[in-house]
């Protein structure tokens, strides 16, 4: 009997991780594929709505310059932008950059806010200042492609959009960090959320780095809330419009390199998931609705991967006395869990295994996640962060 409950616990746990980081995926990829995308947009400038670009910036003196005059370059028709730069407490030059665009661009303004407040709050403000009745929502190290604007805004024409994720691509990479499978992810991520999008409208979540949207679907994003775009992707998905991915969009965001940077945004990342977790839970009712599905299959069950390595290393451990066979996949499982150890040891000397890279990637990402539950279940007490340092600042 006890074989028998180790078992089951062994391949529930197991079965779970694959359905959502392999099954799922692939059931996307083959609806997407199956799928005719007829899509409505605007096809010329003249139709383009107006739309307020939102930046909420905190030390980015490095970046900004070269932010603004991504968005002022770009194609979209100028008497139909406007740009709104909230500095949440900087004290370094973003101020004095942010000042002189906006003499420079009367359709640019800029908001000093001296007291630090973090990002979700300032959004709140920015929202409550914009004029048009769409909005983009970006981080100030993303810089946009001439025609990111217009390829986002075109789909609006679509009265059921409510919001519209752009295609973040990274330029610059190093061989000893960890870029290449951060990149790797977000490629991945982007085909999901894409596939989401196209079968259902019922993308999970944007890239938080550039996104629009209707205005009037903006909820303000709560206190102390640390994962502000996909609180603001489900509210929208609630109200009953579609949230899709467009691939034209084009974006340029460069990626952590250190992974140990990267394992910090993880774990803020992490503790504002299950923030959202327990705000959107009444949608793990409704299992057969396209978003309750896409949100339990490509989000919760990850969430809950690092439980289900435990269940299944402790399951492991069980069956191992029953049989040599198990003592193998127990060591298999072992060697994941510590790929992080043996991926330093080799990099101490020289040796980059992209394979083992990968694997040592998955499980800190996985460890991250379960420091970020304990970091959520002792409670969240501010939403200020600081944001990740990048492998090139002055990109």
């Amino acid at each position: 009997m006890m074989y028998l409950i180790l078992l089951l616990f062994f391949l529930f746990s197991a079965g779970m991780v694959f359905y959502s980081y392999v099954l799922f995926p692939w059931i996307l990829a083959l609806c997407s594929n199956l799928k005719r995308y007829d899509k409505l947009v605007w096809e010329n400038h003249e139709n383009l709505p107006a739309v307020s670009v939102l930046i909420s910036a905190f030390n980015e003196e490095k970046v900004l310059e070269a932010k603004l005059e991504s968005i002022m370059e770009s194609d979209y028709p100028e008497e139909k932008l406007e740009v709104i730069i909230g500095s949440d407490g900087s004290d370094d030059g973003t101020a004095l950059i942010a000042e002189r665009f906006a003499k420079k661009y009367p359709s640019l303004r800029f908001i000093d806010f001296k007291q630090r407040r973090g990002k979700p709050s300032v959004i709140n403000d920015l929202v409550n200042e914009a004029k048009h009745p769409f909005i983009v929502l970006t981080d100030a190290n993303v810089m946009f492609s001439p025609d990111a604007l217009r390829h986002l805004m075109k789909n609006f024409r679509d009265p059921k959009t409510g919001l519209v994720g752009a295609n973040i691509l990274n330029e610059s990479m190093k061989n000893e960090g960890i870029s290449f499978q951060e990149m790797s992810y977000i490629a991945r991520e982007n085909r999901i959320k894409y596939h989401e999008g196209k079968c259902w409208g019922s993308m999970m979540g944007p890239f938080g780095g550039c996104y629009a949207m209707r205005k009037d679907l903006f909820l303000p994003v709560p206190a102390n809330f640390l994962v502000d775009d996909f609180y603001i992707s489900m509210s929208v998905l609630r109200k009953k419009y579609k949230c899709i991915n467009e691939l034209e969009a084009i974006c340029y965001e460069d990626l952590p390199d250190d992974i140990y940077q990267e394992y910090k945004r993880k774990v803020r990342i992490s503790a504002g998931n299950f923030q959202n977790l327990v705000v959107f839970s009444s949608m793990l009712l409704r299992p057969f609705s396209a978003a309750g599905f896409c949100f339990i299959s490509h989000k919760v069950i990850r969430w809950m991967t690092p439980f289900l390595i435990i269940i299944n290393t402790a399951s492991l451990i069980g069956l191992s006395f029953y049989s040599k066979y198990f003592i193998l996949l127990l060591i298999a499982e072992l060697m994941l869990v510590f790929s992080p150890v043996f991926d330093k040891v080799f990099s101490r000397v020289g040796l980059n295994f992209r394979l083992l890279r990968f694997i040592s990637y998955f499980s800190f990402m996985n460890l991250a996640l379960l420091k970020g539950f304990f970091r959520y279940a002792a409670g969240v007490r501010s939403g200020v962060w600081s944001r990740t340092e990048r492998t090139n600042a002055n990109a």
